[in-house]
């Protein structure tokens, strides 16, 4: 028992150590090397200060609308629904959502809204859509705020974030970082 008891005890003290010191401190490190010391990006508009990382709602109509969030865009909160894809709430959910777009967004057919616009992501907090998901919305946009339709599909172009080096993931838009850009178009 005892040639047991001590390798465990070691194995325990070395884990702690690497993973509350060592581990810690490296990814510490790494992170200052990054944008923002690590913190995140940070925009300033309209006297207001924002998270790029961190979904925002936006469910005014002269807007793109943002991922859906299980955790009602609560950064102190993050998780998912932790319902599955049979669930009968998790499918009404996901089915007024659909409603709730079509009403908002009429001509456009239940098939062609794509999935991240109705369905949260695991954390709650994703600032993405797809640029699928922005493609949609755009004829609700022109039509509010008479802009050329050209100049939003230029805006949705400028602003779409290519994979990590053309790799990994896909294209995404960051939803704040394109109503900002929106805002800003005259």
């Amino acid at each position: 028992m005892k040639s047991n008891i001590l390798p465990a005890i070691k194995l325990t003290l070395l884990c702690l150590v690497f993973f509350s010191g060592i581990y810690t401190l490296t990814v510490y490190g790494i992170s200052q090397f990054a944008s923002n010391n690590g913190k995140g990006e940070i925009i300033s508009h309209n006297g207001k200060t924002y998270y790029t990382n961190i979904a925002q709602s936006f469910t005014d109509d002269k807007y793109f609308y943002s991922r859906p969030s299980a955790v009602n865009y609560n950064a102190a909160g993050s998780g998912g629904s932790n319902k599955g894809p049979s669930n009968p709430d998790y499918l009404a959910q996901v089915q007024s959502r659909i409603d709730t777009f079509l009403v908002h967004n009429p001509g456009i057919n239940k098939s062609e809204i794509p999935s991240d616009l109705v369905t949260a992501s695991g954390s709650g907090l994703d600032p993405h859509i797809s640029v699928q998901a922005a493609n949609v919305q755009v004829k609700r946009i022109v039509k509010i705020r008479g802009i050329a339709e050209s100049d939003i599909r230029q805006l949705i172009l400028s602003n779409t974030e290519k994979p990590l080096l053309g790799l990994f993931g896909t294209e995404r838009i960051n939803v704040l970082k394109l109503n900002i850009a929106l805002d800003n178009l005259k």
